[in-house]
């Protein structure tokens, strides 16, 4: 994979600025690493994980998050 220009990296930063908010999430040390490897094994991100596990406890406790839908650009 060739590196990200410039131009790409600044188009990237303010795509993820517009339509993501961040959360930071503290865990005792060494619980990241095992988080991160039962999500790899799931087939998914760390922060995929952590997102569905939020969004699954939400559906289960009555008050589901609206669906996010792609726009034609996102992949």
């Amino acid at each position: 994979m060739p590196p990200t220009s410039k131009s790409q990296q600044k188009a990237v930063h303010k795509y993820v600025k517009n339509n993501y908010d961040r959360i930071n999430l503290m865990v005792y040390k060494g619980q990241r690493e095992i988080i991160r490897n039962h999500a790899e094994k799931q087939g998914e991100t760390l922060n995929g994980f952590v997102n569905r596990a939020i969004a699954e406890l939400m559906e289960r406790e009555g008050e589901p998050l609206p669906v996010h839908k792609k726009n034609e650009n996102e992949e």
